[in-house]
């Protein structure tokens, strides 16, 4: 039976609530709520019906992309969700700006780069690691972040229950991981075994980005065993780019605008007399 003989006596309301229930067994949400909308648009613009197949489909898409990014995202436990659009240059004059926008691209990734951030608190490490490692630029393989003493308490925890092989390969598994706050917490002394190790394990093979508010010469001092410090350091900076931003505290500078703001809304007004 041809499908002109099966739709015959089939009226377009049935027909269309038909459509809409092979949408909804395939589980095809978004197309099934976007059917009305491409329907009309398809009769005023007069598309074809392949036309019109490709509109519906693409909207299906376009939701599945969506929905996978809104995952990566939650696996990359990002501690924040700025972007490098959102990042304040004119408080970092010394930064360059090409080289920042050349690491949105993520291009860094192919090559197996790191990119070390270095600098006091308050200076935008975390946002700049955060905008140069979105997860829609790793669609394949979702990058993944922890702050280094987090790094170190959850491998001290896999020896303890015998899954440190397993979590050896979470860390070394992501196109991406970032390993934020180096320096700011006393680390205990196996954490420059294990930082040494996952950083050894990406080796030329996978990217990382670390922040920290410590120079390299004292990453020593940092993690309690220089030797372990030097060699860690040799393996990142092999292949690198490292970045030095200075200046104030953003946090900082927004608690004395804030201030500033409020000092003016409550002083009295002064008349000439």
């Amino acid at each position: 039976m041809t499908n002109t003989t099966r739709t015959s006596g089939v009226s377009a309301a049935s027909l269309y609530q038909q459509l809409r229930g092979h949408l909804a067994v395939l589980k095809l949400d978004a197309a099934a709520a976007a059917l009305p909308s491409v329907l009309e648009t398809a009769t005023a613009e007069k598309w074809t019906m392949t036309a019109t197949l490709e509109h519906l489909l693409a909207v299906e898409v376009d939701a599945t992309e969506a929905r996978r990014l809104a995952g990566r995202m939650r696996f990359a436990c990002l501690p924040t969700g700025a972007t490098l659009a959102d990042f304040d240059f004119d408080a970092a004059p010394g930064l360059d700006q090409a080289l920042i926008r050349e690491l949105g691209t993520c291009a860094y990734l192919e090559s197996a780069t790191n990119v070390m951030l270095v600098g006091p608190p308050g200076t935008g490490k975390t946002h700049l690691a955060v905008g140069s490692r979105t997860p829609r630029c790793t669609p394949d393989i979702a990058p993944t972040s922890a702050t280094a003493a987090d790094l170190a308490a959850r491998c001290h925890k896999a020896v303890i229950e015998g899954r440190w092989s397993t979590t050896m390969r979470f860390f070394a598994g992501p196109t991406l991981l970032v390993i934020d706050e180096l320096g700011y917490l006393p680390l205990p002394a196996e954490a420059a075994s294990a930082l040494f190790q996952v950083v050894a394990q990406r080796y030329l093979k996978t990217s990382i980005v670390i922040t920290t508010n410590r120079s390299v010469s004292e990453w020593g001092e940092v993690l309690g065993d220089t030797t372990v410090a030097a060699a860690m350091l040799d393996r990142l900076l092999h292949r690198s780019v490292v970045l030095k931003l200075d200046g104030d505290s953003y946090r900082l500078r927004d608690h004395h605008a804030r201030n500033e703001t409020h000092r003016t809304a409550i002083a009295p007004s002064r008349r000439p007399l």
